[in-house]
């Protein structure tokens, strides 16, 4: 263990380590030296140096910027409570960083902080954090799980890219429920803000306090299944969420206003997508090369888009409610479809058979939809029944006939 290596200036009673001399291995980085507190390490101070592990004590506030890139030996850090900033690039390159304690003191982590630290595994960012700064953990790829709490703001431009193999999570404890979840879980502290399905396979959550998705935000995040996004975000960034292959569910809020270019790109998982009357742009690509995609349903008027926008996604069908405008031209080549279907209650097949309550749905043909179920008209809770597919524009619905409430009522939903 060392620690009489370091080169530090002094300033209004305190010091701020500037550089280290040593020979690598554990260094233990004291509480005071000469008298006076260390509150700093200044920008670049251990850069490239043969460091192997580091303990910083809770004197210490702040961390410079690049004070340790490219400590390539560095295996361990562990940084007490007190710290409140760490620096851009603070940690960028230390591909052997495996062990990292985050104080609960930190209030932002700076852009590339651990930017390509391969080795690390699991982060849990204090409730205490506001910001990720962008490329914070660009290219950490296996970094298979983190927790991100409801105090985070912003996601800063590719904080995430290249997280390839997120799947694993770490739960609040206020949050127990989501302990079966496979998968990234930004950790809301509201359990009643989404409701989690059990199992593996997600969806997993941005906490409510996020407005914003940066761009290339999750990018090349290919284990992610499934994203909720809450429902203040409002933008989502271009390249957001671009080659997350194992992207199958997503559902955009309706405060969104814009979907950037290249947003969705090669999502190749992705099935079906409902974009909320807010979204007024959407940019070039936003949805190509997603192979899987044969679905998008619009529930406001038509977007400004270009032709790029369902680029090599042949089998997508565009689909409109009723009552919205702009819809009587292809959006990028895609001719419109009107979602109309209609429950027959007054055919031969509506009623009850056989202990069974049904009725044909009709509608376009192959259209999608959500069957749904509520006991009160006055405050309804629409519970999904089943999600069916009009063959040839027809299906019956059944169920059996439900005796244990005064009233059942029944609705189509989007997917």
């Amino acid at each position: 263990m060392v620690h009489a290596q370091l080169i530090f200036t002094t300033n209004a009673g305190a010091i701020n380590i500037t550089g280290y001399s040593g020979a690598g291995g554990a260094v233990i980085i004291p509480v005071a030296t000469n008298g006076l507190p260390i509150t700093s390490i200044g920008d670049g101070a251990f850069s490239s140096t043969p460091v192997a592990s580091v303990t910083i004590p809770g004197s210490v506030t702040n961390i410079g910027n690049s004070a340790f890139q490219s400590c390539v030996n560095l295996t361990n850090a562990m940084i007490s409570n007190g710290l409140t900033s760490a620096g851009d690039f603070s940690f960028q390159y230390c591909s052997r960083l495996a062990g990292l304690t985050i104080p609960a003191s930190l209030t932002s982590i700076g852009d590339d902080a651990f930017d390509s630290c391969v080795s690390l595994t699991n982060i849990t960012i204090p409730g205490s954090v506001t910001n990720i700064g962008a490329n914070a953990f660009f290219s950490c790829s296996s970094l298979a799980g983190v927790a991100i709490p409801a105090s985070i703001t912003n996601i800063g431009a590719s904080a995430f890219e290249g997280c390839a193999l997120m799947t694993a999570i770490t739960v609040d404890a206020q949050n127990p429920v989501y302990s079966s979840l496979n998968g990234v879980l930004f950790d809301t502290n509201q359990s009643t803000l989404i409701e989690y399905p059990g199992g593996l396979g997600g969806p997993y959550a941005i906490p409510g306090s996020v407005t914003s998705i940066g761009e290339f935000a999750f990018a090349s995040c290919a284990g992610l299944t499934g994203i909720t996004l809450s429902k203040s975000v409002t933008n989502i960034g271009a390249g957001a969420f671009e080659d997350c292959a194992g992207l199958t569910g997503l559902t955009i809020p309706a405060l969104v206003t814009s979907i950037g270019s290249f947003a969705f790109f090669d999502c190749t998982g992705l099935t079906n997508i409902t974009i909320p009357a807010s979204v007024t742009n959407i940019g070039n690509r936003a949805f190509s090369y997603c192979s899987s995609l044969t679905s998008l349903y619009f529930d406001g008027n038509a977007p400004s888009a270009d032709s790029t926008l369902f680029a090599d996604d042949g089998n997508v069908t565009v689909y409109y409610l009723p009552g919205a405008t702009g819809w009587t031209s292809p959006l990028a080549g895609h001719p419109p479809v009107l979602w109309n279907p209609m429950i027959q209650a007054g055919d031969a097949n509506f009623g009850v058979r056989s202990n069974q309550f049904g009725f044909d749905i009709t509608g376009p043909t192959n259209l999608i939809v959500v069957v749904e179920a509520s006991t009160n008209l006055a405050v309804p809770v629409w519970t999904p029944l089943q999600t069916v597919a009009l063959s040839n524009g027809l299906f019956y619905f059944s169920e059996p006939v439900q005796t244990n409430t005064a009233g059942r009522f029944y609705s189509l939903g989007l997917p």
